[in-house]
């Protein structure tokens, strides 16, 4: 896992115990925060203490058995819930589908098979977002918290022209007119001087000086571009 990708928290309810250390050795190694439950009762308390970004929940539990865990959780949360168990008849998978699980894995199992139905799962529940930080050579802008470093030294800018410059570093190369910038970035029922996107042009490039890999460039009688060198 990336070092910079946020680590999904997961849950695991089982209660069987080397079936869960086997599973949280995986999972951490594969960049998980796991945390882990025997019971059906402990688990309920737990997940209603804090949140998670997925369940893996075993069917047979003591106590609350983990099917009634599931539709207690679906009361409240639409946690991705993966169902395990050691019975394998189409009856009990239908059920925990029509309860709300979002997938269904049978025991015996390969650790690596649940890590991969566990990615699936989060990719379709939870895509990921777009990027709003962008390097560029010496160059990093960021949207998120709207900073423009550039060698390594903050360059102060209005947000404006950081989102100005986001716009162009994101696509090096690509052409933007004026009415492509004018509606990216002030909307398209902007009603102001259109040569506003000219202005900020001027004091992004002042701000920014020559630099040997890319050059913010007026293509004439088009746009502007981030060109590399």
């Amino acid at each position: 896992m990336d070092n910079n990708e946020r680590k999904y928290d997961v849950l695991i309810v089982d209660d069987d115990e080397n079936i869960c250390r086997l599973l949280e050795l995986y999972l951490i190694r594969d960049g998980f925060n796991v945390q882990v439950c025997n019971d059906g009762e402990s688990a309920l308390n737990v997940i209603n203490g804090r949140p998670f970004d997925v369940v893996v929940l075993d069917i047979m539990l003591p106590g609350i058995d983990g099917l009634t865990v599931l539709s207690e959780l679906r009361k409240s949360s639409d946690v991705p819930v993966i169902m395990l168990s050691a019975r394998g008849e189409l009856s009990d998978r239908v059920s925990g589908l029509d309860k709300g699980a979002d997938d269904y894995l049978t025991k015996p199992f390969e650790p690596q098979e649940l890590i991969a139905r566990l990615h699936a799962v989060l990719r379709r529940i939870k895509p990921e977002k777009p990027a709003k930080r962008i390097t560029l050579f010496n160059l990093t802008v960021s949207i998120s918290d709207f900073t423009v470093t550039l060698d390594g030294e903050k360059i102060d800018m209005p947000p404006k022209e950081i989102e100005l410059l986001y716009t162009l570093v994101k696509t090096p190369m690509h052409v933007f007119t004026r009415d492509d910038l004018l509606k990216s970035i002030w909307g398209a029922d902007y009603s102001g001087d259109p040569r506003t996107v000219d202005v900020h042009i001027k004091r992004v490039r002042e701000k920014l000086g020559d630099n040997p890999h890319w050059k913010l460039t007026t293509v004439w009688g088009v746009g502007y571009k981030i060109e590399l060198f």
